[in-house]
């Protein structure tokens, strides 16, 4: 079934709704900031935001240690809403995700392959992470168009590549354990090891990505209707999707460089927008990336908070959310409508 009949299909006037996932973003964004082991004044953060930093131990725990971590958050559940919400329309399943299909797996191998042969080199890792996640779109996307597999079918099928880069990455690490800084971190997915270094060059693949799926949003729009209805309105549609398969690549990318192999945020997000927003992409999109921050954001809060002073990755917390509501897509045939 076309993913574009799996909510309404008009889409509804909430004009409100950006303006509120900003405003909460915002505020998620303070409190990332503000709240830790540390604790500081909502008021003293906003001071030295703005450059009036109270003392140098203030600052350096702001711009040092919180901010990269916050603003770390957001581009990374921003990259991965976006890219599951592209995902799930250019193979028309709604049960796709950069770490369900195995994108997000692909990527991670290639940034621990580029530490084994480039050691030190962020932007190689980057670059590598952008090939690997480009490489398992593409082989996702051939064994749904060759072999006309069901949709669960295809979802098996990027499980199991899954594991096996998975199973890959274990093996490097296990032998060469000096890759990874943080494993936990790294393979749950999580924040604590990010610094202005990661931001400076995952963030430009995530951001061009952002902007690409914002320009290529109305082809989306023709592409979910299927291939005949698309190409007899102009549309190229192979181009088109490659296009979007190249953008998703480059938003999972960047994610897993910042926050290594977290999960669900492009599962979840994309969903919850489509039921409140419609489907249209061209507005899809800008709330997706909202919420996908939001979520992100809120989730590393309280994976600080919850067991203070022990943090636990962000990754668990989204997993907690995200497995049954993965399972309640599985066991909800008729409702959901997500097979064949």
């Amino acid at each position: 079934m076309p993913i574009s009949s799996i909510s309404s299909t008009r889409s509804p006037n909430r004009r409100w709704l950006a303006p509120l996932l900003a405003a909460v973003g915002l505020l998620l964004l303070l409190a990332s900031i503000s709240l830790g082991a540390a604790p500081l004044p909502l008021p003293e953060v906003v001071r030295t935001l703005l450059g009036q930093a109270p003392d140098t131990s203030t600052y350096n725990i702001v711009f040092f240690a919180r901010l990269p971590r916050s603003l770390a958050c957001v581009l990374a559940g921003t990259a991965l809403a976006v890219a599951g919400l592209l995902l799930q329309a250019v193979l028309n399943n709604s049960l796709a995700s950069p770490g369900i299909i195995g994108v997000n797996a692909g990527a991670g191998l290639a940034v621990v392959l580029s530490a084994f042969f480039f050691p030190g080199l962020l932007f190689v890792r980057t670059l590598a992470a952008f090939a690997g996640a480009f490489g398992i779109c593409l082989l996702v996307y051939a064994v749904a168009r060759k072999t006309g597999a069901s949709r669960i079918t295809l979802v098996l099928a990027g499980v199991a590549v899954s594991s096996i880069f998975t199973a890959a990455i274990d093996t490097l690490v296990t032998l060469y354990p000096e890759l990874l800084m943080d494993r936990a971190s790294f393979y749950i997915g999580g924040f604590r090891a990010v610094d202005w270094d990661s931001l400076l060059f995952a963030g430009p693949y995530v951001l061009l990505g952002l902007a690409a799926a914002v320009l290529l949003a109305g082809r989306v729009n023709v592409l979910i209707l299927g291939d005949e209805v698309a190409a007899s309105l102009g549309l190229a549609v192979e181009r088109c999707r490659f296009l979007v398969i190249l953008c998703a690549a480059a938003l999972a990318a960047g994610a897993v460089c910042i926050a290594g192999l977290l999960g669900f945020v492009g599962l979840i997000v994309p969903h919850i927008m489509r039921l409140l927003a419609g489907n249209d992409h061209r507005r899809l999109v800008w709330l997706t990336a909202l919420a996908g921050a939001d979520i992100t954001l809120f989730c590393d809060i309280l994976a600080r908070l919850l067991f203070a002073p022990y943090e636990i990755p962000v990754g668990i917390l989204l997993s907690f959310l995200g497995a049954p509501f993965f399972l309640y897509l599985l066991l909800n045939r008729q409702r959901r409508r997500c097979f064949d």
